[in-house]
């Protein structure tokens, strides 16, 4: 990966409330995987569950996850299913299995349910990828509508709650939750007010749970990205796409591709002695952790 900034084209996509975008449509579409990327069955015979699993830093974490020998499950909303399929038939590629969970996750029985299917039709579950999340770009709190505030916080921590809460039976010891955060959670993003504050009370969730969960063996951490070029960007129609993650130490946007690696890590047993913290690829900026 260059050091070289990127110069994004503008693009937008109109994905609507709750819809990221989708990862064929953006151009140049983002690097899941490197090429060098090599395998060590650090998760072999492995279960996971992603949500958000079709695009974006989701399907990075797939296609790793099966390249280091886990099969797994991926939750994505149902206008997504082209993105999803392309994550079944790369997983697929690296001879793992890839069960596709279309819905809503605001949903409180979804949640449950794709708990349910994961452990039915997969034979278990031993990591869960809490990375489902909406964003909305706003210039003042005035404009943060009540639906809008809803929705962001059933989405981005409450499904949290009971997506784990689901899990946490079939959990046993040297398995692992991983959370997806945010840079803008521990440095704040006036823009992104809602989506900010879900990101903080990410943090404090990932540090509580993983006190309850210790005591089981069971590993909660989190990671953190900065900006990283997902459908996220487009599908909120981001005025400075040209220059975007410009403003970091690296000088550029970082690729989904550099930030799977860290949910290998904190997955496998070589992160062992790890629980409560949060990774931070993010392009160099120093947050407080």
């Amino acid at each position: 990966m260059s050091d070289k900034p990127t110069i994004f084209p503008p693009q937008k996509q109109d994905a609507g409330a709750g819809n990221p975008g989708l990862e064929y449509k953006m151009t140049p579409e983002p690097e899941f995987i490197r090429e060098g990327y090599r395998g060590a069955d650090k998760l072999k015979g492995k279960v996971a569950l992603i949500t958000g699993g079709d695009s974006g830093i989701g399907r990075a974490v797939a296609v790793h996850f099966a390249v280091e020998g886990a099969d797994v499950a991926i939750s994505y909303f149902p206008t997504e299913q082209q993105d999803a399929e392309k994550v079944q038939e790369l997983v697929q590629g690296h001879g793992r299995r890839c069960l596709l969970l279309p819905g809503d996750l605001k949903e409180p029985a979804f949640c449950q349910q794709i708990v349910d299917r994961t452990v039915a039709e997969l034979g278990g579950l031993n990591i869960l990828v809490n990375n489902a999340a909406e964003q909305n770009w706003h210039d003042s709190l005035e404009e943060i509508k009540d639906e809008e505030l809803d929705s962001i916080f059933n989405l981005n921590i409450i499904a949290m709650f009971r997506i784990s809460r689901a899990a946490v039976k079939h959990l046993k010891e040297g398995d692992s939750i991983i959370n997806t955060g945010s840079v803008n959670g521990f440095k704040g993003n006036e823009l992104l007010l809602d989506y900010t504050s879900t990101k903080g009370a990410i943090t404090a969730f990932t540090r509580a749970l993983s006190l309850q969960l210790i005591k089981k063996g069971i590993r909660v951490n989190s990671v953190a990205p900065g900006p990283i070029w997902t459908p996220f960007v487009t599908a909120a129609g981001f005025f400075k796409l040209p220059v975007f993650g410009h403003d970091v130490p690296m000088g550029r946007a970082g690729q989904p591709s550099e930030v799977a690696p860290a949910y290998v890590f904190l997955a496998s047993e070589d992160a062992s002695y790890f629980s409560g913290q949060t990774l931070h690829p993010n392009g160099g900026s120093v947050v407080n952790a």
